[in-house]
């Protein structure tokens, strides 16, 4: 079985729970940047939370089964249509042989997740099926005319016909962030700014980082900090002074000083926030 790509869209790729562990050798964890959204595709179908599904960034995703298949569409809501008729996200999905799968642009959120039951069964690297766009690793991003074979049905079936989810924010998102590591770095009143202020997401970020404008964060050192180890969630703030939070395929180092880091929780938030939406930071 399989899928064939009719198209890719923006940007889609092969994502599961990705290469934690691996900082040592310097390689990054990576996996799917809204990790409930990916989860929550899988647990509707049967499948093994960290199963391979393809995540797609803004919608233009179409697929075709090349058998009768299970999926499941879930993260940022889009037109999702079955051969032409429109079909239900966060719900289990019959796709006969032959059809067409087509994901839309969705009104508000960033990332889509397109799960299939028996996952996408791609070759792994380094344990992990997931592409990183940072470093290369994993499979190449979708195009047309791909096939992406698809793994052996789990024995389980699926529990539920659809899944309740809350209403995706379209103006202004809120991530509780816990100060530090390096919040002494900078000047007193940048950590109020940064807590006191509204960010813009710029056009500049992706999976690696969201690029954010607005008030600059002042710096009280101007030493240079030694390379050192860094988180998902992570404010990095380079010299020009506007806070960079790191995502899933970051860095495994940074040389800028962080002033915050996002609460693991909020992270799917932050993964769905899309540019020209304001961000707000909260203590958490």
């Amino acid at each position: 079985m399989s899928l064939e790509v009719l198209a890719g869209g923006p940007l889609s790729t092969v994502q599961d729970l990705g290469r934690p562990g691996l900082a040592g050798i310097g390689v990054g964890a990576s996996g799917a940047a809204d990790p409930a959204a990916f989860g929550l595709a899988n647990r509707l179908i049967g499948n093994d939370e960290g199963t391979a599904a393809v995540e797609t960034t803004l919608g233009g995703l179409a697929v075709r089964a090349t058998r009768e298949l299970t999926v499941a569409v879930t993260g940022a809501p889009c037109p999702v249509t079955l051969d032409d008729r429109a079909v239900a996200a966060n719900s289990v999905l019959r796709v006969p042989a032959g059809a067409e799968l087509r994901l839309g642009v969705p009104e508000r959120g960033l990332r889509s997740y397109l799960a299939v039951r028996g996952g996408i069964a791609v070759d792994p690297v380094l344990g992990s099926r997931s592409t990183d766009v940072l470093s290369g690793l994993g499979p190449d991003p979708l195009e047309a005319g791909q096939e992406l074979p698809i793994g052996p049905a789990p024995e389980r079936f699926p529990c539920l016909d659809q899944a309740p989810v809350g209403d995706y924010p379209a103006d202004e998102v809120v991530l509780r962030v816990q100060p530090g590591p390096r919040d002494d770095w900078f000047t007193a009143e940048a950590l109020e700014t940064l807590l006191g202020s509204a960010y813009e997401v710029t056009a500049e970020s992706n999976r690696i980082g969201m690029r954010l404008d607005g008030p600059a964060l002042e710096r009280a050192s101007t030493a240079e900090l030694p390379s050192e180890g860094v988180v998902t969630g992570a404010l990095q703030v380079p010299p020009a002074a506007k806070p960079t939070l790191f995502l899933a395929d970051h860095p495994v180092t940074g040389g800028y000083p962080v002033i915050a880091v996002v609460a693991r929780s909020d992270i799917p938030k932050a993964a769905q926030a899309r540019p020209g939406q304001r961000v707000r930071f909260r203590r958490k």
